[in-house]
């Protein structure tokens, strides 16, 4: 595992909030954007000058990092924009329509559940299926809820809340099969869990570049497959491409016809030394590195007084992300104490995610949460346990 310096670490901090956004990041990272900063700073596709053709390289080699790692059938269909959220409204926005019918999974973030309610009310179908009480998402109830007019089925690749994941590569097959287009949401998932567009049957891939990906916040994108027609996808953003300025018309090729304006090329660049970096390590290093801590942390928590896991699911695949409750006490004072007392930073509440607390039993108060990542230790999980029961210890007595 590669070195992170004593200074990013925080002076003892444990940063528990990689669900959320990864941290600390590689140092190449940040010497990345500073570089292009510094160095290159000119907008890439916008002139033909040597930095501007610089800049355009960078990206370029962004989206063939990205469209390696998730076995995309073209780096040109490799979209950048915001985040993961962004990715969505694109996808939703672009592939729905009035009349059309769409189908989502009971774990879903609000950045599938808003696009989509919006969607619902302008004349769109929605039907969501249901999760058991671990939150699992059984293929079969995507397979009844299709009907003839599906346009689209959205899940996410794993959740936010529990770290539970989806059955992906069966519910994409199902998709192959009976028609519907298949988008994914990788916010959780890209550069930490194994993903193949080819092999999932994925025709929409949602990635951030924020997490587990290691790169800048404001970086992430779409990928749009082969099965996508690219003719019938609408797009919301319109303007300057840097290609056919010629035209008022707005191009109809990927990946211009997704993108408009001068993209974040500082903080491409610094994704692209996040997905370097992924692509060095391997996601399958990753991966398990993320299996064995998660691993530690669900056993270790089972220790502690009154602690209730939320959405365990033994045995399903997972992220290293866990939620847990604790009798008596809400989760916004533990998370208080945790981070004024012990230095433990972490998340609290309802992970802008209610339709998947509300699946798992833990609305309206939500959960602590524990996102752990690539760069946390055995050591800091004991640490944060031995907190967890002074919290409930505590309170209890």
């Amino acid at each position: 595992m590669s070195s992170v310096s004593s200074s990013a670490r925080n002076n003892g901090l444990i940063y528990f909030d990689n669900a959320a956004t990864s941290h600390p990041k590689p140092p190449e990272v940040a010497a990345s954007v500073s570089s292009f900063i510094n160095e290159i700073g000119a907008s890439p596709g916008r002139s033909g000058h040597r930095l501007s053709i610089e800049a355009g390289r960078i990206v370029f080699e962004a989206r063939e990092l990205a469209a390696a790692l998730f076995n995309a059938p073209d780096p040109m269909r490799v979209s950048f924009g915001l985040n993961a959220t962004d990715a969505l409204n694109l996808a939703i926005k672009g592939v729905l329509r009035p009349g059309d019918h769409v189908v989502t999974g009971g774990m879903e973030h609000n950045s599938v559940m808003r696009p989509l309610r919006d969607m619902e009310r302008r004349g769109v179908q929605l039907s969501v299926a249901p999760v058991s009480p671990d939150g699992l998402l059984d293929p079969d109830d995507i397979r009844k809820a299709i009907r003839p007019n599906t346009r689209l089925v959205v899940l996410n690749h794993a959740s936010n809340v529990t770290g539970t994941a989806a059955p992906v590569r069966e519910v994409g097959r199902l998709c192959s099969e009976s028609g519907p287009l298949f988008l994914v949401d990788a916010a959780q998932t890209a550069g930490c869990f194994p993903l193949d567009m080819r092999a999932d049957f994925i025709d929409l891939l949602a990635f951030t570049g924020h997490k587990a990906l290691l790169g800048p916040q404001g970086t992430g994108g779409l990928v749009v497959g082969e099965r996508v027609n690219l003719n019938e996808f609408a797009t919301f953003r319109q303007g300057g491409t840097g290609s056919r300025s010629e035209f008022e018309t707005h191009p109809d090729f990927a990946p211009d016809m997704f993108e408009a304006g001068t993209p974040n090329t500082a903080g491409i660049a610094g994704l692209l030394a996040g997905l370097r970096f992924v692509s060095g390590e391997t996601v399958e290093k990753i991966h398990a590195r993320d299996a064995a801590l998660a691993a530690q942390l669900l056993s270790s928590l089972k220790d502690v007084p009154g602690l209730r896991i939320i959405g365990e699911a033994p045995g399903s695949p997972r992220t290293a992300t866990v939620s847990f409750v604790i009798n008596g006490l809400s989760p916004s004072d533990i998370g208080l104490r945790l981070d004024e007392e012990f230095g433990v930073l972490c998340r609290v509440g309802l992970h802008c995610a209610p339709a998947a607390h509300n699946s798992v039993g833990s609305f309206p108060d939500g959960t602590v949460r524990f996102g752990l990542g690539y760069f946390n230790t055995e050591e800091q999980i004991d640490r944060a346990v031995s907190a967890l029961k002074e919290i409930a210890m505590s309170e209890g007595s």
